[in-house]
């Protein structure tokens, strides 16, 4: 019998249904303040925020809340940590995909992938190694082993662990998740070569703010130009049956970014301060500098 699955993200898109997450500092405030949403999965940054594992590791704990888990009456954090880590592809960081995973992390997402090799790497850096000529060798796993801590966070024993650390969809049964980023025009060509020579990716990333800085049109999104090369990546990963995700989902373009088929919605959290703009406004206080669209 098929144990539980543990990662909410996995389980959502092996069910053909989309799965929704944010990015968050990590930061124990900010993940107190998203365990009790409706995300499947968060994001920890740590690509364009400090490189800071106590931190992450003290989030990874703040993001579990025990009257969730006994109330489900399952093992699975209600919303599942990934962490984005912060070399991009070619710079292989195998330590930091290493790092992430033994505090309990149930994913990686890989910056600025761009090349078969790239792929290769970041994809045997999540898993554990076996022997040539076992079942779902390739790509020849990486990872060290000290599994103790993730055992640990997942609440499940360390030969449990083995079992089901490894990268999904290339084990049906693993809880791990690895997600590409591709950021640039030399990673969407190289992208079917990537999809078609490296299995056990489970989720592609559009960097779409990189993708528009390289094309010329910074942070436009909606620009021809960079709408032309995020269909490219939804097309070549339709074909092949990948999940594609969009980082900046807002209630304005939700309906559109799912017509085009994306599968991993990536929406902010708005912070507002509605007693404060009225008292303003009340008082005869003019809007002060930056409060248009409080996050």
């Amino acid at each position: 019998m098929t144990p539980p699955r543990l990662n909410n993200v996995i389980g959502a898109l092996e069910s053909g249904r989309h799965a929704f997450a944010s990015f968050a500092a990590p930061d124990p405030v900010s993940a107190v303040e998203f365990s009790t949403t409706d995300y499947d999965g968060l994001v920890f940054e740590t690509e364009h925020k400090p490189w800071d594992v106590t931190a992450l590791r003290d989030s990874l704990q703040y993001l579990l809340n025990r009257r969730q888990i006994h109330a489900a009456d399952s093992l699975a954090p209600a919303v599942t940590p990934l962490v984005r880590i912060p070399a991009n592809g070619g710079e292989k960081a195998q330590w930091h995909a290493k790092q992430v995973l033994d505090l309990g992390a149930y994913g990686v997402v890989w910056p600025h992938i761009t090349t078969v090799d790239e792929a290769r790497n970041a994809v045997a850096a999540c898993r554990y190694p076996s022997l040539p000529g076992s079942p779902r060798h390739e790509p020849a796993g990486l990872r060290g082993d000290s599994p103790g801590a993730a055992a640990r966070y997942w609440g499940i024993t360390n030969a449990e662990y083995y079992t089901r650390s490894d990268v999904w969809p290339l084990d049906p049964d693993g809880e791990v998740l690895v997600a590409l980023m591709i950021e640039d025009q030399r990673g969407i060509e190289n992208l079917p070569d990537i999809l078609d020579q490296v299995p056990g990716i489970g989720l592609i990333l559009i960097g779409e703010g990189d993708l528009s800085q390289e094309l010329g049109v910074p942070r436009q999104y909606e620009h021809p130009r960079v709408l032309e090369c995020k269909r490219r990546v939804l097309d070549v990963c339709g074909e092949r049956g990948v999940a594609v995700g969009h980082p900046h989902v807002t209630a304005g373009n939700v309906k559109q970014v799912l017509d085009d088929g994306y599968r991993f919605l990536m929406s902010a959290p708005v912070r507002s301060y509605p007693g404060l703009d009225l008292g303003r406004t009340l008082t005869g206080r003019t809007p002060g500098p930056g409060s248009e669209g409080h996050q």
